[in-house]
């Protein structure tokens, strides 16, 4: 047995095991630079899609951006408007008088017949029968000078009194007309009682 651990073939065996160790830790050098370059590969492409991110982001936002619609209706009556509206407001405070069309006493058509009427605009005098002249125009958009129409009688929606739109106040409107119970006077569309009864709205001039 001690024959064959002489320092021959001791130096033999160290002779040829050398190699192997060298080569063993070449491969773990190469392995750890491999598995580093694969981990900087890796954050940079990470960090490279977060910022690509943010930049879509960004640009969704700015798409999204929209601008509130703004109310287009005249706010201004036209000069023959405001000529009508003058004549109708002249009537303020008159007591309601049925079939009435003077200082002494006025219906609702008749200080709409009336002032109209003193500016060249002839008009039927019952409220219905206006209710079927000039072209329908929608609530949000009616103008000084046109005609609202109401149905005052519970349970039923047949129109029965109209009033003249004299100024547009806050998206609503305010209208001059003869009440039953308080004579010609001015009324705004926000009311509830007249809001409720609101029916429809023409344009004659």
């Amino acid at each position: 047995m001690k024959k064959l651990f002489t320092k021959r073939s001791y130096s033999r065996y160290k002779f040829h095991s050398l190699p192997i160790v060298k080569f063993t830790r070449i491969d773990e050098l190469q392995s750890r630079t491999l598995q580093i370059f694969v981990l900087i590969f890796a954050l940079v492409t990470i960090s490279s899609c977060k910022s690509s991110k943010r930049i879509v982001t960004k640009k969704t936002k700015t798409q999204k951006t929209t601008k509130r619609p703004t109310r287009t209706t005249s706010t201004k009556p036209s000069a023959k408007a405001a000529k009508i509206i003058d004549y109708a407001e002249g009537f303020e405070g008159v007591p309601y008088k049925y079939g009435g069309t003077t200082r002494r006493g006025m219906d609702c058509s008749g200080l709409i017949y009336t002032s109209f009427g003193a500016n060249n605009v002839d008009l039927p005098r019952v409220s219905s029968a206006m209710a079927k002249e000039g072209t329908w125009v929608d609530i949000k958009a009616v103008q000084p000078g046109d005609l609202v129409f109401f149905a005052t009688r519970k349970g039923s929606r047949k129109i029965n009194h109209v009033g003249l739109v004299s100024k547009i106040v806050d998206d609503g409107f305010e209208f001059i007309h003869a009440s039953s119970s308080r004579g010609v006077i001015t009324s705004s569309i926000k009311e509830r009682y007249w809001y409720l009864a609101y029916v429809q709205a023409r344009r004659v001039i």
